[in-house]
């Protein structure tokens, strides 16, 4: 049994992902407003981001992702790194994300009898749109200069760096294009990487990439590489998700990851979230979706979710507190009645 079936196998089907860890540090008081937005913690403030992976361990999360979907060897060089120095932050980000999974798993031995599972880490890799920062994440139009062997020169030290860092796997997340989708399977090949993978989409409606590329055709370039263990959707409107999965379950075998984004849309002009009236939270408070999610690896939120709110998310998926985690975690009620008001 391989590492995504064994996560899915022990956490009963239906794994959790960690959630937002932008939202996370903001609350620990970091200032993220920096073209590297929670990578910057990497260099000023490390020891914040090992306090997130501990927080999120503590909700139950299944699968924790490191701190490096912004994290990009230009970018530090930007900020006067050298090139040993970037290579080493990437490093870091898994390290401190390692390190957090390992002392958490050691205290709960300590404590009782080790009836929970010992959480994976997943190295982020961000699309280059993301590296941009000039919302081209959130369209996929990279322009007409960009080629798929360009996406490759772009991404490949980073995936080296990453997946020699020790990951359990390698997340690339808000891929939103058929190019850079076919970009990252051929450079898996192409280094011949170990480190089981996973690709999520950012999808605009449930049918189609940001780029407006049907899903279901670029999931056929992911169903023919054998490097790719999980696929899905990441950073896409909550009203959409229950519908991917249906479709990702007649369109592949692989493992399905979804966590979409917390039904604000993005205002590329203005460089803000606006509210909708969808919101994430009554998305995974519904019991007849918790009910239905097998064999997938579920779930998180780009933007909402805290560690509260990923305890509540847990519990709802793992239909009450028969997870594992949720035995050795305190009892805690939250009340999220009022955080949205009904459209």
């Amino acid at each position: 049994m391989g590492v995504v079936e064994e996560l899915v196998a022990k956490a009963g089907g239906c794994a959790v992902i960690d959630g937002g860890f932008a939202t996370q540090l903001e609350a620990l008081g970091a200032d993220i407003n920096d073209p590297l937005w929670s990578a910057a913690c990497l260099i000023a403030k490390p020891h914040l981001v090992k306090e997130v992976h501990m927080q999120y361990l503590e909700a139950g999360a299944d699968v924790i992702i490191s701190s490096s979907y912004q994290a990009t060897i230009p970018g530090f060089l930007a900020r006067g790194m050298t090139l040993d120095e970037a290579e080493d932050l990437l490093r870091t980000s898994v390290k401190l994300a390692l390190e957090a999974r390992d002392e958490f798993w050691k205290s709960t031995l300590r404590k009782s009898k080790p009836i929970y599972n010992r959480a994976l880490v997943a190295a982020s890799i961000g699309s280059y749109g993301a590296y941009l920062a000039d919302g081209s994440e959130y369209s996929g139009s990279y322009g007409a200069d960009i080629t798929t062997e360009k996406l490759k020169d772009f991404h490949r030290r980073r995936l080296q760096v990453l997946a020699g860092a020790g990951p359990d796997l390698i997340a690339f997340e808000a891929i939103p294009n058929k190019m850079e989708a076919q970009a990252l399977v051929e450079l898996l090949e192409e280094e011949n990487i170990q480190v089981p993978s996973w690709i999520c989409f950012s999808s605009v409606d449930g049918k189609h990439l940001c780029s407006g590329e049907s899903f279901a055709d670029c999931l056929q370039i992911l169903n023919a590489s054998e490097k790719v263990a999980i696929v899905g959707v990441n950073c896409t409107p909550p009203q959409f998700i229950e519908g991917i999965i249906c479709e990702l379950r007649k369109q592949t075998k692989k493992a399905i990851a979804v966590y979409p984004n917390s039904g604000e849309v993005w205002d590329g002009r203005a460089k803000r979230w606006l509210v909708s009236g969808h919101h994430v939270l009554r998305f995974f408070w519904n019991k007849r979706f918790a009910r239905q999610q097998t064999d997938s690896v579920c779930m998180a939120v780009c933007r909402v979710f805290g560690s509260q709110e990923l305890r509540r998310a847990r519990e709802e998926v793992a239909g009450g507190r028969s997870h594992p985690h949720w035995r050795m975690l305190p009892d805690h009620t939250f009340d999220y009645s009022g955080r949205f008001q009904d459209p």
